[in-house]
């Protein structure tokens, strides 16, 4: 029976390929789903493109490509055992070949009958690596070696509560305490400015002494604690006793994490939930910002009608490498957090690992590509860009952020006016400290503070500064004062002031909380900070007006173009780019990054081509000295596709979005401006289509009607030329929450409460439970829905 399998599998040879350096065998995970070898169903992974597929998505890929040979795994649990670094599972594992569509399966490892190439090279780079290794995608932290055994020196050094700072610099962020010596020093420098000089781990090498806490996540729970000999971040089940060698004890630090507490509700008997938008998602080591910002997006109806309900025609139509398109990645997600049905656990807190889609959505981006806290409204940002990018001529769940936000210049001499517009997706509320409610509180813990820094004492209990929402929304209507304006009725600068009222509202409104500002080192720090939100909000006192009758327009002339002497570009540094070119970049690359940062030098420029490694067009001919960096963009040039989409998406004519571009020299925020100042081209343009319509046959007729029907229905006091908005009223209720724990936005941790079924669930990376007392005024990031108008 071996023997008749085996040449069975004869003709299907020339389809098997070996896996070549570079190649990605997918055989943890399905690139539509999260089944993996542990799902009922197993995993199988094609013998020709290594691509990873659950049971109910490998018919698929066989119809579509005609592979028909399929590795498939199984991992069936044994047994648990418990013990002091949490749970272990013990595994069987199993694989055979399956070929399709006949389904005739061959066991393995019993491959005595089976070609050669199949038996030693292609089954060998499949198999030779233990199963454990999918639990290494999980990037679970171990417990240090040296945790049990640690030696550690009775010196007499005792860390005092506060005023910590490097012994080797000044350093005050960032700090590492010696688990062996009781050193305290500064970890490492990144290139976007923040750590230190690296003290700590100069000190390693000098001394071999491998293990490390870092000062500012002590808390009654843990610390987060490094391993230098094994160059990653373990687990030291004895950090207690560690800690209390150097006179720290780590309950009396429970008043410094308060905040947290609240906001995780630590402490509290939470209730866990299951089924269907009640899964978790998993953190992959600092992602806790992309599982919250996920959980938001896709409790969304929008969000849910676009992704889950196109579900079979995006999977229908996805490309040949799946895990490389953003649709079916996003759905993938969405569909697993929304839908239990669609998953092997419904019942257990195990979470979804979004891997595939975090590697796709933070491709080329040099923050979200790291492993790296981030900001977590930053990237709502990034995804709301993706997402309307990739949903050029179809539905664009995004629209529901969108509005216009009306802006009134107002010339302080002549008090002529002037309006414009302009789209946005989040209103930015600054938080007025002056306006605090317990100001007096505030300036006796300053006190308190700096006196015991300075006599080496335990700092006082922080005091959280609360501020009244009203103050919020005050402080962001008030007029600001415009720099450097220029006045058209004077033709000169002059003092100008600007206020800004919605000329739109949104159906989903997104307000996030300045909570953040720069230290002295430049480094994110975040202000302590409790804001009374509401539950119900009505901004319908705050909608745009428009010009009024006693108001007199500011003449629409542009400021004049004062061009220098030399109108030449700068010459190129060629120093500047051999240095470059000595380091291994591509000398096309060394002169645009040399001629974009201005000459500025070797470091400017290297830091240019780090940020931009990704982008295709880097190793293409540069810019030549003869170019002018004024102007808009050559004629008979057009502009990036990538920004004609996102203005197209916005719903502006695409001649007209590639002229604003061009005249702008491809800024999109300036070719915003100029489309809202420049109206008439879009009425010519609209003419000149309806002229052209009625003289030439109509192809499309049913996309075109479609679209028209979905414009009038987004926006339907506005023409097809302007940006989509789904305006209404001004009244909302507030519906989910992200808060950060932390001391600015490259550390922390970020959870998300959102309101479901008249209840608030708290989601904790794969943790979602029923929210006791929701910390509504410690939140970072607020969503509200509008209220219908009955």
């Amino acid at each position: 029976m071996a023997a008749d399998l085996g040449e069975l599998l004869v003709p299907y040879m020339p389809t098997i390929r070996v896996p070549r350096t570079g190649d990605r065998v997918y055989k943890s995970e399905c690139v539509f789903s999260f089944d993996s070898p542990e799902s009922e169903g197993g995993l199988y992974v094609c013998m020709n493109t290594f691509l990873g597929f659950g049971r109910e998505h490998v018919e698929r890929h066989y119809r579509k490509t005609g592979q028909s040979v399929y590795m498939h795994l199984k991992r069936h649990v044994k047994e648990l055992n418990r013990d002091f670094n949490g749970e272990d599972y013990e595994y069987e594992d199993e694989a055979k070949l399956v070929i399709f569509p006949d389904h005739f399966e061959i066991p393995l490892p019993n491959i005595e009958e089976l070609p050669a190439l199949v038996s030693e090279s292609v089954l060998h780079e499949l198999l030779c690596v233990s199963m454990h290794e999918l639990e290494s995608w999980e990037e679970e932290i171990q417990v240090s070696r040296h945790a049990r055994s640690l030696r550690q020196l009775d010196n007499g050094v005792r860390i005092r509560p506060s005023g910590w700072k490097c012994q080797k610099c000044e350093m005050r962020e960032n700090l590492w305490l010696n688990l062996t010596d009781g050193a305290v020093l500064c970890g490492k420098w990144f290139f976007d400015g923040s750590g230190g000089n690296g003290h700590a781990l100069d000190h390693f090498k000098e001394t071999k002494y491998p293990l490390a806490v870092k000062m500012e996540t002590i808390t009654p729970d843990g610390a987060d604690v490094y391993s230098f000999e094994e160059e990653e971040a373990v687990l030291d089940p004895h950090i207690s006793e560690h800690l209390s060698h150097f006179g720290i004890d780590m309950l009396q630090m429970q008043k410094k994490v308060g905040c947290q507490r609240l906001i995780q509700e630590s402490g509290m008997k939470l209730k866990a939930v299951f089924g269907s938008g009640y899964t978790g998602v998993k953190n992959l080591g600092n992602s806790c910002y992309l599982g919250t910002v996920i959980q938001v997006l896709f409790s969304i109806p929008d969000f849910q009608r676009m992704y889950v309900g196109n579900l079979q025609r995006i999977f229908d139509y996805s490309p040949l490498d799946p895990s490389q398109d953003f649709a079916t990645q996003i759905v993938c997600v969405c569909v697993s957090v929304c839908d239990a049905q669609m998953l092997s656990f419904q019942h257990q807190q195990k979470g979804v690992s979004p891997r595939m889609l975090k590697a796709l959505v933070s491709r080329g981006h040099p923050e979200f590509s790291s492993n790296r806290q981030q900001d977590a409204h930053e990237f709502l940002q990034h995804m709301v860009n993706l997402v309307e990018r990739n949903s050029a001529g179809s539905e664009n769940p995004s629209d529901v952020f969108r509005f216009l936000v009306e802006e009134r210049v107002q010339c302080c001499q002549t008090r002529r006016v002037r309006y414009t517009q302009r789209v946005d997706y989040c209103i930015q509320l600054p938080a007025p400290i002056e306006a605090a409610t317990n100001r007096e509180e505030l300036v006796a813990y300053e006190t308190k503070r700096r006196e015991a820094e300075e006599n080496m004492q335990a700092p006082p209990d922080p005091v959280t500064a609360r501020i009244p929402f009203t103050a919020c929304l005050q402080a962001f209507t008030e007029p600001e004062n415009v720099p450097d304006f220029w006045s058209s009725a004077l033709q000169a600068k002059s003092a100008g002031v600007k206020t800004s009222r919605f000329s739109s509202f949104p159906e989903y409104l997104v307000l996030q909380i300045k909570k953040f500002t720069f230290g002295v080192d430049w480094v994110p720090k975040k202000l302590d900070l409790a804001i009374d939100v509401p539950d119900f909000l009505d901004l319908s006192r705050l909608r745009a007006t428009g010009l009024q009758t006693s108001e007199e327009e500011l003449p629409d002339l542009l400021p004049p173009i004062v061009l220098p002497e030399d109108t030449r570009a700068p010459e190129i540094d060629e120093a500047a780019v051999m240095q470059l070119a000595e380091m291994g970049f591509p000398l096309e690359a060394c002169r645009k990054a040399v001629y974009y940062t201005g000459n500025m030098g070797p470091e400017m420029a290297f830091n240019w081509i780090i940020a931009h490694m990704e982008e295709p067009a880097l190793m293409d001919p540069g810019p030549s000295t003869s170019e002018s960096p004024m102007g808009g963009t050559p004629p008979g040039n057009s502009p990036p596709e990538e920004s004609i989409s996102i203005l197209t998406s916005m719903g502006f004519p695409r001649a007209h979005s590639i002229q604003a571009l061009k005249a702008t020299n491809n800024n999109l925020e300036r070719a915003l401006d100029w489309i809202f100042i420049h109206p008439e081209q879009q009425e010519e343009e609209s003419d000149a289509l309806s002229d052209e319509a009625d003289t030439q046959p109509n192809d499309n007729a049913f996309s075109n009607g479609n679209n028209t029907h979905s414009d009038s229905t987004l926006s339907p006091d506005r023409g097809a030329s302007g940006p989509r908005v789904k305006d209404g009223p001004g009244r909302y209720e507030l519906f989910a929450f992200i808060s950060h724990m932390g001391a600015s936005t490259m550390s922390g941790h970020y959870v998300c409460h959102i309101k479901k079924e008249g209840r608030w669930v708290i989601y904790n990376d794969h943790k979602v439970c029923l929210s006791e007392r929701p910390p509504k005024d410690l939140g970072y990031i607020y969503f509200y829905h509008r209220l219908s108008s009955s």
